[in-house]
C-alpha cells in the first residue's frame, strides 16, 4: 500500500467540491429523441470546409434559450439566515472538460458567456477553443493554475471570494452547466455542478420509439438534470427539462453563421483569469 498527498492538479477541484456542500440536489431525466439534431449535424459536414458540431454544443445553445424563458431556474441563492436569490439576464453556461495536466487526468470547467445569443457555430468555435487549448498556456485557466500553486487553505479562500458574491457569480461560476459522458457506454449521469441547473449528457443509441401507431428503431439520448431545490421546486425543474427535450428533438437552427461576439471566454474556476 502506498499513502500520498493528493495531487495539487485536484487541488481546484477539492475547493469546488467544498464550496458546493450547501446544495440540495434534487434529480430528473428523461430521453431525447435526437433525429432531428442528429439530421441536421449530418447536413452541416457535406462539405469539406463545413464545421461539424458537436452533441454538447447542441445542448448548451438549445439549453440557453430554455434557461432564459424559465427566470426562476437561470439563479443562485446565497445565505442561510437571509438568503438571497439572484436572477441573471443572461444564459453562462459552464462546460466540463476532461482534460491530462502533467501526465494527470483530471476535470476541468470552462465559462462559455452570453450563449442565449450565440449562434450554433459560435457555441462550437467556443467548445473548440477549450476543447484542443493549452492549459498551461490558455489565460482562461490562470485561476485554476493558481489554485494548484498555492497552499489548499489559501486556494479555498481564493475560491470562495471568487464565487460567492450573487453579483459576480453567474460571470465566475456560470448560471447553468453542462456536463457529458456521452462519449463511453454510460446512459446516466447525474451531476452537481454549482449552479441551479446542471444537465448530464448520456451516450446516444438506438432504442425504440411510438411514431403514431408504430415502434420504430431512433437514436435517443438519456439527458438529466440536476437542481438545487433550495432555488426552484420540482415542477420549475421538470418544465425546464420538459422545454429542453421539445426543443432539442425539434431542433431547428435560426442560423449556422456566428454571431457578434457574446464577450471573452472565461475559465469558472472562480479566480479571475
Amino acid at each position: 500500500m502506498q499513502i500520498t498527498a493528493m495531487a495539487k492538479e485536484r487541488r481546484h477541484t477539492l475547493a469546488f467540491l467544498d464550496e458546493i456542500r450547501a446544495i440540495s440536489p434534487v434529480f430528473l431525466g428523461t430521453d431525447v429523441d435526437m433525429t432531428a439534431v442528429l439530421d441536421h449535424r449530418d447536413g452541416t459536414g457535406t462539405s469539406p470546409a463545413a464545421r461539424k458540431y458537436s452533441i454538447v454544443t447542441y445542448v448548451l445553445h438549445t439549453a440557453a434559450r430554455v434557461l432564459i424563458a424559465h427566470p426562476e431556474a437561470n439563479a443562485a441563492v446565497r445565505g442561510r439566515i437571509r438568503p438571497r436569490v439572484a436572477r441573471y439576464p443572461g444564459a453562462n453556461g459552464k462546460l466540463t472538460l476532461d482534460r491530462t495536466v502533467n501526465g494527470r487526468r483530471i476535470v476541468l470547467s470552462a465559462l462559455l458567456p452570453g450563449l442565449e445569443r450565440s449562434s450554433l457555430a459560435a457555441v462550437q468555435e467556443q467548445v473548440e477553443h477549450f476543447r484542443d487549448g493549452d492549459f498551461a498556456a490558455m489565460p482562461e485557466f490562470a485561476g485554476a493554475r493558481v489554485l494548484q500553486s498555492v497552499p489548499r487553505p489559501v486556494g479555498g479562500l481564493l475560491f470562495r471570494l471568487g464565487v460567492r458574491p450573487l453579483a459576480r457569480r453567474g460571470e465566475s461560476f456560470g448560471t447553468f452547466a453542462v456536463t457529458s459522458l456521452g462519449h463511453r457506454p454510460v446512459d446516466d449521469f447525474y451531476s452537481v455542478g454549482g449552479t441551479t441547473i446542471t444537465l448530464g449528457v448520456g451516450r446516444i443509441t438506438q432504442r425504440p420509439v411510438v411514431r403514431g401507431e408504430e415502434v420504430v428503431a431512433a437514436p435517443v439520448m438519456r439527458l438529466s438534470l440536476t437542481f438545487d431545490h433550495r432555488v426552484i421546486d420540482g415542477a420549475e425543474a421538470a418544465d425546464v427539462l420538459a422545454d429542453l427535450k421539445e426543443a432539442l428533438e425539434r431542433f431547428r437552427a435560426p442560423d449556422d453563421v456566428a454571431e457578434e461576439p457574446t464577450g471573452a471566454v472565461r475559465s469558472s474556476d472562480g479566480v479571475d483569469a
